[in-house]
């Protein structure tokens, strides 16, 4: 790996631990891009290239991560979940968690918490695979 390409990675970490850290914020691609010094554009491709989905995406993950674990967690209501991890509109809340998960934020919890097993492996069951999305179009399209 070239100077270069790991200078380049080790700011997109950067970024990525950021986004992380700060999902709940107005996060957007320009502020995320100065970050790693780069255009927005170069930014975009670059993060997609080296994590598989686009800034925008990864984010949108990483909240309806936190969603879902605050809905078989808590009962806090849908709207309060919303707002907490950084959504400003129930719609596309539940429009984008939809899109992840498969199902409604509502249906998601009737689910409710879940059984007596290690912490890693829930994690692991429970969350959103990024590429779930383009199985479950494919799987629509079919239809």
């Amino acid at each position: 790996m070239s100077k270069v390409t790991e200078e380049r990675n080790r700011r997109l970490l950067r970024v990525r631990d950021l986004m992380d850290r700060s999902y709940a914020d107005a996060l957007d691609v320009p502020t995320l891009a100065g970050l790693a010094c780069v255009s927005e554009s170069h930014f975009i491709r670059t993060f997609r290239a080296v994590f598989g989905e686009t800034p925008h995406r990864y984010l949108q993950r990483r909240r309806v991560e936190r969603a879902i674990w605050l809905l078989r967690t808590t009962d806090r209501s849908v709207t309060d979940i919303c707002v907490e991890v950084g959504f400003t509109s129930l719609g596309t809340f539940s429009r984008v968690f939809h899109e992840i998960v498969g199902e409604s934020p509502t249906a998601h919890r009737r689910r409710g918490s879940v059984g007596p097993v290690p912490s890693c492996f829930a994690h692991a069951w429970l969350r959103p695979a990024s590429t779930a999305i383009s199985e479950k179009r494919a799987s629509v399209s079919q239809h």
